[in-house]
């Protein structure tokens, strides 16, 4: 994961708005006090203190370490500032994720729930229509049979109608499937993502904790000054890829939840109907080239939904995962 950079960050905006700030006061004082600037400038003082000025400039300039140092420190203004008004801290924010998880899989095993029941209604729909064009059909048999031309016409167009509701029936039915895998593959991984981070809580705020402890301010400043890396932001760099990391499956698992909740929305039961906007949203997603949570799943699901021979347990129930003794917490490796 590509980190991101220091004005990418919330501590980066405060930082810009800082600096303009004082490019703005300086700029407002050379305005209104530009003369008596000048004619300091012109004193003995003025010369040796302007001369001293632009010497230090110039040092920090060519000085690649003192470049560092005095950027180093100016990121550490500015992200105090910023944290007494945003959360920033990574392990808080990994905390807030996880109350925000856990309300998702709420959410998502409730909607999971509701999608069961319109398949199973709407699979009842498919069968009692098939029911119906056999019959309409026996009928039109027996009518053609007996010269009685109009009940065979009648019944003939009944079952082609009944026989066209139930193609777009079961074209529904395949998108509901998909939509029903994806959500209780996303259900099972978001299970493991909250244990994951769970995990990534405890473990790392007192990790944290010593790392700042041994690795103080005046010491990460040193290390800048040496061109060593820097423990402790190492680190916080670390944490903050994971929060990325989180934050990104997290808005996935949201977004996929709206999408399926609106294409639900869309169908009616009641008349076999449905909205073009929502099927048209979900192919959409189809097309998408990865997904975080699902990763190589997604496709599998996509091929089981197609697949005749994979048939869908609408009884079976909602999966409850969890990490198996053992196995690597999927957020380790950003610590290597």
């Amino acid at each position: 994961m590509k980190p991101k950079s220091f004005w990418q960050k919330p501590e980066g905006v405060t930082g810009l708005v800082f600096l303009v700030a004082i490019l703005g006061a300086a700029g407002f004082m050379i305005a209104t006090a530009g003369g008596a600037i000048l004619g300091f400038l012109s004193t003995t003082i003025g010369i040796v203190v302007s001369l001293a000025v632009l010497g230090a400039i110039v040092f920090m300039a060519l000085d690649p370490k003192m470049r560092n140092l005095i950027f180093y420190g100016y990121k550490s203004i500015m992200r105090a500032i910023t944290g007494m008004f945003v959360q920033i801290d990574p392990i808080g924010i990994l905390k807030t994720y996880v109350e925000e998880l856990q309300n998702n899989l709420r959410k998502m095993n409730k909607q999971i729930s509701q999608l069961r029941a319109q398949m199973h209604k709407l699979k009842e729909l498919i069968v009692k229509n098939e029911r119906e064009i056999s019959n309409n059909l026996k009928l039109a048999g027996k009518a053609k049979d007996t010269n009685k031309r109009n009940v065979m016409i009648l019944k003939s167009r009944r079952a082609g109608r009944l026989k066209d509701s139930n193609m777009r029936l079961e074209e529904l039915y395949k998108k509901m499937e998909v939509l029903y895998r994806v959500l209780t593959k996303m259900y099972e991984n978001s299970q493991i993502l909250a244990e994951d981070i769970k995990d990534q809580v405890v473990v790392k705020e007192q990790e944290r904790k010593a790392i700042h402890a041994s690795h103080g301010a005046m010491t990460s400043a040193m290390s800048v000054i040496n061109g060593n890396p820097d423990q402790r932001a190492m680190f916080d760099m670390a944490m903050e890829n994971i929060t990325e990391d989180v934050a990104n499956k997290v808005g996935e698992m949201e977004r996929f939840m709206d999408m399926s909740s609106n294409f639900m929305d869309s169908v009616d039961l009641q008349n076999g109907v449905f909205e073009e906007e929502g099927m048209q949203m979900l192919e959409q997603w189809e097309k998408e080239s990865t997904s975080l949570l699902l990763g190589e799943e997604k496709g599998q699901l996509l091929l089981q939904a197609e697949n005749d021979s994979e048939v869908l347990d609408l009884d079976a129930p909602v999966p409850e995962r969890a990490r198996q003794g053992g196995s690597k917490n999927q957020y380790d490796s950003f610590f290597d």
